[in-house]
């Protein structure tokens, strides 16, 4: 259980200029595979629980003994499925965070969760384990699209589960798909209305890619591009109307109701990742440090060799701060590139495509700040793809 006090301790910083430090938990396993998933996440006859809590809180004792005095501003437990967690194993992970770093007072802590029967069943548990923002894969509110993208909670089950979570924790999302096959802007208007009827104080709207080597790789066609974004637009405008405007390219939320784990990403904060497949970008004595988690489950596991690690170069460091932080409609923070890279913004893109990006008002100038423009974000990947090398 955590203590409600503040977990403070001596010599406690921001190695990244005050742009957060945060944990990410990975628990790589589901109940059934996702035809659109191409996450690191598997499915298990059996779960040997005990080995699992053991290995994982090893890991987080491993890491404090490298980055110590770090200041947690949150914690986040991914998959895979993590609300098929046993909740005294995610209470015991996080007052292993706390013993070992400073866990903020007001740390945000997500957990995410599908809107099963058996899985809304313990919200309470996870909210008593010290949980205070979970994330709902909804996906679809209707029964006919979630069997097409293979999930195992209908629409009444997705209402039910939502509504328990709201009661249950401070602070709450839920994730939509959009540009569904067959689906129609008359379509994702009612089913966003109904989304936004709910009054959630945030929402995460992807629209649905078909990525290689997933079951609807070959079989599923992507919306047309006209379609995906006249998607989009509508997205932003109902959004925008109910209080809930996009800070990233998927991500809308009420005032200070945005994910504050997600913007240590996006800012190019320290994060630690853990479990199997888990990323992590850690600054160790100057220097920008990536690390990747073994894929495997059962190697993950076994404890051998679990974690890789490479120095990135000031060009790596400045291509993916741009590549995170022009996702945020606030942009790429001038004054935190200058801090990364050691040269400012407009110096390091002068040469590039930028001012045709500019011209064409794609991108625009806040100051020292970099940002998209609304048309684009929807773009995005094509603006990176002429501003970067």
């Amino acid at each position: 259980m955590v203590a409600s006090a503040n977990h403070s301790r001596p010599g406690s910083d921001h190695p990244a200029g005050g742009r957060g430090f945060a944990v990410y938990l990975h628990w790589p396993f589901c109940l059934a595979k996702c035809p659109y998933c191409d996450f690191n996440s598997h499915v298990r006859e059996s779960i040997d629980q005990n080995a699992w809590r053991r290995a994982l809180l090893d890991e987080v004792d491993r890491a404090a003994s490298r980055l110590p005095g770090r200041r947690v501003d949150s914690i986040f437990f991914g998959g895979g499925t993590p609300s098929l967690m046993p909740p005294d194993t995610v209470a015991a992970l996080i007052d292993r965070i706390a013993h070992c770093w400073n866990l903020e007072g007001d740390a945000e802590i997500t957990l995410e969760a599908n809107p099963t029967s058996v899985e809304a069943g313990r919200f309470r548990a996870y909210a008593d384990a010290g949980v205070n923002r979970l994330s709902l894969g909804v996906q679809a509110l209707n029964d006919g699209d979630l069997r097409r993208l293979g999930r195992n909670h209908d629409a009444g089950q997705a209402m039910a589960a939502l509504l328990l979570a709201r009661e249950t924790f401070p602070r709450c999302n839920f994730d939509l798909i959009y540009a569904r096959p067959g689906q129609s802007l008359s379509d994702w208007r009612s089913e966003l209305g109904q989304a936004l009827d709910l009054q959630p104080g945030h929402l995460s709207l992807y629209q649905l890619s078909i990525e290689k080597g997933t079951a609807f790789d070959g079989t599923v066609r992507p919306a047309e591009e006209d379609l995906a974004a006249d998607l989009f637009e509508l997205t932003q405008t109902l959004c925008d109307d109910a209080g809930l405007p996009a800070y990233e390219i998927s991500n809308h939320a009420a005032p200070g109701q945005e994910s504050r784990h997600n913007l240590t990403y996006w800012r190019y904060g320290e994060y630690l990742g853990l479990g199997p497949g888990a990323h992590g970008r850690l600054l160790i004595d100057g220097e920008r440090v990536a690390t990747s988690q073994r894929t495997s489950p059962e190697n993950w596991l076994a404890g051998d060799g679990r974690s890789k690690e490479s120095v990135l170069s000031v060009e790596e460091r400045a291509t993916e701060m741009l590549m995170m932080g022009l996702r945020l409609t606030r942009g790429v923070n001038g004054a935190d590139f200058l801090t990364e890279v050691g040269v400012p913004l407009a110096e390091w893109l002068d040469g590039s495509s930028l001012d045709q990006l500019l011209r064409q008002k794609l991108l625009s100038w806040h100051g020292e700040d970099l940002a998209a423009s609304r048309d684009g974000l929807q773009v995005l990947n094509a603006v990176l793809a002429e501003l970067l090398p």
